[in-house]
């Protein structure tokens, strides 16, 4: 309840115990602004602001000068992270495996354990301990490392589950399975996904095109004839999943009637159609400019994945965010949300390509 002596008088009416009043007051501009109000009196009871048409056209010319300011800033920082993640592409090797690690898979990872220890989350279950999921976001950070010196990461990811399961079991307290759960899957989602990244721009080469020597690729022992390498999956990859995006976001705009899924509201069947269109149309685009794959086909296979991987990609971000009663991911970056909120549509489909590309496409010499 709020007391009414900073109101000014202008009218009010009886009935029965309550008084109904007609008010002004000064806003924080020092303007005057209406306010229908209750009273019990001389208790404010409940006030109502009763804009004029002046404050209002203010108010919507405020809204539209911030959004538009919102706009330029994502506009910014989208080029400029754009513009650094293709030369980090282009130069690949260690730069690609280490910006990747620090930049995208440590501090996804930390927003990750953060979403899962925030209130919406954590009312329905116990996170794991903020030690555990520091020494998880410092676990997955290593893995592209290891990826890229090793090429398979399998043992270190099983031998990382066991020592995280061990710490959470020998914890003081009652370890909870739900603590288990969103820790394994946490070094699943932030660090082994992304990995493939790395195998896929920096550990596979481009099989002999139409030459047969598929047993020896699968051998990894074949004298390449194509100069083909990562950067061209890569881009392919990279360039088809924003096409689906922003095929998907102006397709929803223009068209978008029909709610694809109730995890995120604002995406639609419109929206979808639209998306997986673009993406298949850049895949099959990229490849006759790389010349590789050769097939058609195979091009709109890696257009579909792209697409698909993307989309439950995002969808499963929503979720997360959903349950963990939060917009964005983070803050980190201005305009964008969080890292999590920039690349999750990529961390299904460096996984799902790198598979097609790697045991599928060598079975018919492409």
């Amino acid at each position: 309840m709020v007391s009414s002596e900073s109101m000014q008088f202008i009218i009010r009416v009886r009935t029965g115990n309550l008084f109904l009043g007609l008010d002004s007051r000064l806003n924080h501009s020092s303007k005057k602004e209406l306010y229908f109000c209750i009273y019990d009196s001389p208790i404010l009871l409940m006030m109502v602001n009763c804009k004029d048409n002046g404050s209002s056209k203010e108010d919507a010319d405020l809204e539209q000068k911030r959004k538009w300011g919102q706009l330029a800033k994502r506009v910014v920082f989208g080029l400029g992270i754009g513009i650094t993640a293709g030369g980090v592409v282009l130069i690949g090797g260690w730069v690609f495996s280490v910006t990747l690690a620090a930049a995208v898979v440590f501090a996804g990872s930390r927003e990750y354990f953060e979403l899962v220890r925030s209130r919406g989350i954590a009312s329905g279950m116990t996170p794991p301990p903020r030690y555990v999921s520091r020494v998880c976001s410092v676990i997955c950070a290593l893995m592209p490392l290891f990826t890229l010196y090793k090429g398979q990461i399998d043992v270190s990811v099983a031998s990382a589950a066991f020592v995280v399961a061990m710490a959470l079991l020998l914890q003081r307290g009652n370890p909870r399975f739900s603590q288990l759960s969103s820790t394994i899957f946490g070094l699943f989602y932030c660090g082994s996904l992304p990995s493939f990244w790395v195998k896929l721009r920096c550990r596979l080469l481009a099989p002999a095109l139409n030459t047969g020597k598929n047993g020896s690729y699968m051998a990894n022992t074949v004298r390449w004839t194509s100069s083909l390498d990562g950067r061209s999956y890569s881009y392919i990859d990279i360039s088809s999943i924003i096409a689906a995006d922003t095929f998907a976001f102006a397709g929803g705009k223009a068209f978008g009637r029909t709610p694809l899924t109730s995890i995120s509201p604002k995406k639609t069947w419109e929206g979808a159609i639209a998306g997986l269109t673009g993406c298949i149309v850049t895949s099959v685009l990229f490849s006759k400019v790389f010349s590789w794959p050769t097939s058609m086909l195979s091009a709109i296979g890696m257009g579909f994945l792209n697409f698909f991987g993307s989309l439950f990609g995002d969808l499963l971000e929503s979720m997360i965010k959903r349950d963990a009663g939060v917009k964005d991911s983070g803050s980190l970056i201005p305009g964008h949300g969080g890292i999590l909120d920039r690349v999750d549509s990529y961390v299904f489909t460096g996984a799902l390509v790198y598979a097609f590309v790697r045991n599928v496409l060598p079975l018919y010499g492409i």
